[in-house]
């Protein structure tokens, strides 16, 4: 039986922006399988597909996250398009919550005021320093000093990923990354490497609290666009740091994104817009 499949722009207010993810909303009819789920993601080549199924008893939906090469845990840009299309096509009431179950059996809530932006409800992620001083790099991959060419403030661990801080958002804006380079650390343990400074300038011309890139090569994407969930990492470092729990963020890539931060002790609240681009149906097989 066929599904809805849409790409949707997430964490902008136009297309051609933010951070794109194609959304398959099953039925109870779809039986698929894992094999086959990835074997789609390829075939969308973005960096994120998400796979949501019908709301269960408890008004949950279970929801699935790949890249074209593999699955992960969780993933915010595809969460909050994939709330974007639930309530588009009035699946959702507007104003009732929309909530998601991980993989990690993590319960992710999306909620959001008349056209208002998406408030994406996401367990905290702070990280923490290696055992080892930033300078020693025997914990995060050998060579990555040498690939980024700038040396770091502050180098620390998040989950699957490493976070890199620059002294100055410019850097982290006009850095051109050797993707061969990164591509060529072994990140066995990680999928990859957020780098962030504090300040620089949104495209409307306000100030951000802070400002990011992120790469995850050990997950197949050179470069994300713009990363919800990396938020949650980024959120409580620069919260502390700043002294401030509501942050604006800007996520420097090509397309580049805008992201409301609000860090709520363990949960952190990410917020943006969204739009869709194309709206169809998945056709092809389904095993």
């Amino acid at each position: 039986m066929p599904f809805a499949l849409d790409i949707v722009d997430a964490f902008t207010g136009r297309a051609f922006a933010g951070n794109p993810a194609a959304v398959c909303r099953l039925s109870a009819d779809n039986a698929v399988e894992t094999a086959w789920m990835q074997r789609v993601a390829a075939e969308m080549n973005l960096s994120e597909t998400v796979f949501v199924s019908p709301a269960g008893k408890d008004a949950v939906r279970a929801v699935r996250y790949f890249t074209p090469e593999i699955e992960v845990e969780l993933c915010g840009h595809a969460t909050l398009a994939a709330a974007h299309t639930l309530w588009r096509d009035g699946q959702t009431p507007p104003d009732q919550p929309i909530r998601f179950r991980t993989i990690a059996d993590q319960v992710l809530t999306c909620t959001r005021d008349a056209d208002g932006p998406i408030r994406m409800d996401l367990p905290a992620s702070p990280p923490a320093p290696p055992e080892d001083t930033p300078e020693d790099a025997s914990h995060a991959p050998g060579g990555l000093a040498e690939v980024l060419g700038e040396p770091l403030l502050d180098l620390q661990r998040a989950g699957p990923q490493w976070l890199g801080v620059w002294p100055d958002a410019a850097m982290v804006r006009d850095w051109s990354p050797d993707h061969a380079g990164l591509a060529a650390l072994d990140w066995s343990d990680a999928h990859g490497l957020v780098l962030t400074a504090a300040g620089g300038t949104l495209p409307d011309g306000r100030l951000a609290d802070f400002t990011s890139r992120f790469f995850a090569p050990g997950a197949g994407i050179a470069e994300d666009p713009v990363t919800g969930s990396a938020h949650a990492t980024l959120g409580p470092y620069w919260a502390e740091r700043l002294g401030k729990t509501k942050l604006l963020a800007h996520q420097a890539s090509r397309r580049g994104g805008t992201l409301g931060v609000e860090v709520l002790g363990d949960r952190v609240v990410v917020a943006g817009h969204a739009v869709t681009t194309v709206a169809g149906q998945w056709v092809g097989p389904q095993s």
